[in-house]
């Protein structure tokens, strides 16, 4: 008997960046967990983050149903994508799976200050004794970029890990931008991020790209090349101003 065609695409630099860019870019997911007492699938709308390599940040309370499944069974799933008009099949999304585990103390005030950028609000609870932060470890993906364009992820296709130097450096260089260059970075949020209107910030920042917002709008905006040093971001800015 014939073995049937994989209906899967071989995964390439676009499917890459597509999938980071659906998990850095989202504000929000659909978790999904398994209840201890039964066993039972439950999903969850929660608000989202990334850390610098791209590992998705949750900010769960321990009253929540989710935050039991998960301390009970730490593999879980999130899917991320908006929905656009039309058929909302049509638009891509991307269905992660991991383990959430809770956050070293190094890396905890590194969570706090990037989740918090993205959801400003969250400062009113976030310090609450039942609240606290998760690190989704990244194991794979499922990408659905569209009609007969699926793929299966690694985590080496998802994350991208860089050198201290160069986490501290960009934290620097985000908030040069913001302070200094509020009207380049409302230039590039326009020609680059397709945005409209003015008051424009960086929120969080990564080798490949940034984040944009304004309001409850969130953007991103890729480099032309992969920073690989902490001497390649002030060019990789310029050159992105540059062509805005």
């Amino acid at each position: 008997m014939e073995q049937a065609k994989s209906v899967l695409r071989p995964v390439d630099d676009e499917a890459r960046r597509l999938a980071r860019g659906l998990i850095r870019a989202s504000r929000y997911g659909s978790l999904a967990t398994l209840l201890p007492e039964t066993n039972t699938p439950l999903a969850s709308r929660v608000l989202t983050a990334s850390d610098q390599a791209g590992h998705p940040l949750l900010l769960v309370s321990s009253l929540a149903a989710h935050s039991r499944a998960l301390l009970a069974q730490p593999s879980c799933s999130i899917l991320f994508g908006e929905v656009g008009s039309g058929d909302p099949l049509a638009h891509p999304r991307i269905s992660v799976f991991g383990r959430a585990e809770p956050l070293v103390a190094e890396a905890k005030a590194d969570a706090r200050e990037r989740f918090l950028a993205r959801h400003p609000s969250a400062e009113l609870y976030c310090d609450f004794a039942d609240f606290r932060f998760l690190r989704v470890a990244l194991a794979g993906a499922s990408l659905n970029a569209g009609f007969a364009r699926a793929y299966d992820m690694t985590a080496g296709d998802l994350v991208d890990e860089p050198g201290p130097d160069l986490a501290e450096r960009l934290r620097r260089a985000v908030a040069h931008m913001n302070d200094d260059h509020a009207d380049a970075v409302d230039a590039i949020a326009a020609v680059h991020g397709g945005a409209d209107g003015t008051g424009w910030r960086i929120v969080t920042a990564d080798r490949s790209g940034f984040e944009i917002a304004l309001g409850d709008l969130l953007r991103r905006v890729v480099f032309r090349q992969s920073l690989q040093s902490a001497e390649d971001i002030r060019p990789a800015f310029v050159a992105l101003a540059r062509e805005a």
